[in-house]
């Protein structure tokens, strides 16, 4: 179904990462002889690889990574969307780096869109370099994105692919790793595995959900509910344009980001427990992005409930919580990554 060689299935999207970052470096070793203990993962600012050590080592999320240090080392970030400063990385550190990691969109960061051609770069440039293009499409892949995969966008083949959630249906956990005989036999019998990783029942699962997605058309209908979902997002920013800074996503993989200066003291969290109310799941990020990922199969009937839930929280709720949320915000410190000294989302008090 995708064209790799081989596939490594384990149990949980974070240890699908982590097989992936040891696949990297045993390749980096062994087929670009990078040094003993010099080998260089890079990922993106923004990115969410998992909860485990190696993969918040890669985090610029402090809450991820204050108090569960020391981090592991052997990581360098870049900019995402940034192929200029990428390639700066290649030529500075190339004979170390045995991997770029990425999201072809990143999702906790909140829906972000790369600019159009950077996956076409970034495979130009890993192959350039000779570093491995790992795309962790855990939550962009498998159809949520309105493609097969979200780098299908641009046409463009990673190195190794890394699958996870929707694999396993919503029914049990399953992850799987993608990539050819000569990436992925560099790991022998022996050298990595997991106790409930590959077992019969969880295959059996992620083959059938794979099967539904392909037989049901599930990619072609992302995308077309996608574009009727942020047409109708656009419609109610069109109304509340105090409220609703942006619209964005591709195929069921959406975001809403609220404009903080209007929105104060209300945070993008609040406005998720209003929609649970009325019956929407919605995930906030960073106190003024609400991600939506809806079900592919969920029906335009269904999907038109949804954003009117949204619109009867900012018509109706989101004034009267204003009225009686304290307004302390003035407390509020900006979030500076402890990585790099940024302040990543912007300040309480700006428009953002």
């Amino acid at each position: 179904m995708f064209g790799y060689d081989m596939v490594l299935p384990m149990n949980t999207g974070a240890e699908g990462v982590e097989t992936a970052l040891k696949l990297a470096r045993k390749w980096g070793y062994e087929k670009k002889k990078i040094p003993k203990d010099e080998a260089i993962i890079v990922s993106c600012c923004g990115c969410f690889h998992g909860r485990t050590l190696a993969a918040i080592s890669m985090s610029c999320d402090n809450e991820a990574t204050r108090g569960f240090g020391p981090l592991l080392p052997g990581h360098l970030k870049v900019d995402f969307g940034d192929s200029v400063a990428l390639e700066k990385i290649f030529q500075e550190n190339g004979d170390r780096v045995a991997g770029f990691l990425f999201e072809p969109i990143q999702g906790e960061a909140g829906v972000i869109i790369p600019p159009d051609g950077y996956l076409k770069s970034v495979r130009n440039l890993c192959s350039k370099y000779n570093v491995l293009m790992i795309a962790d499409e855990i939550q962009s892949g498998l159809a949520r994105s309105g493609k097969m995969l979200a780098c299908d966008w641009e046409e463009v083949r990673p190195d190794v692919v890394i699958l996870g959630k929707a694999l396993g249906g919503g029914v049990i956990p399953v992850s799987a790793v993608l990539a050819d005989k000569d990436v992925m036999l560099c790991i022998q019998p022996g050298e990595h595995g997991s106790t409930f990783g590959g077992n019969p029942l969880a295959s059996a699962v992620a083959v059938a959900s794979l099967d539904v997605i392909r037989d049901e058309k599930l990619a072609e209908r992302s995308a077309q509910m996608g574009e009727e979902l942020r047409n109708l997002l656009v419609n109610i920013q069109q109304k509340f344009p105090n409220y609703i800074k942006e619209v964005r996503g591709r195929g069921l993989f959406s975001a809403v980001e609220l404009n903080s200066k209007h929105l104060l003291p209300i945070s993008a969290y609040d406005i998720c427990l209003k929609l649970k109310e009325r019956g929407v799941l919605a995930k906030p990020t960073h106190d003024t992005i609400i991600r939506l990922t809806p079900p592919l199969s969920m029906s335009l009937d269904e999907l038109q409930e949804g954003v009117n839930a949204l619109h009867e929280v900012l018509e109706l709720d989101l004034p009267q919580m204003q009225k009686t949320k304290p307004q302390n915000i003035s407390s509020v410190a900006p979030t500076i990554c402890d990585r790099c000294g940024r302040n990543l989302y912007g300040s309480p008090n700006e428009d953002i």
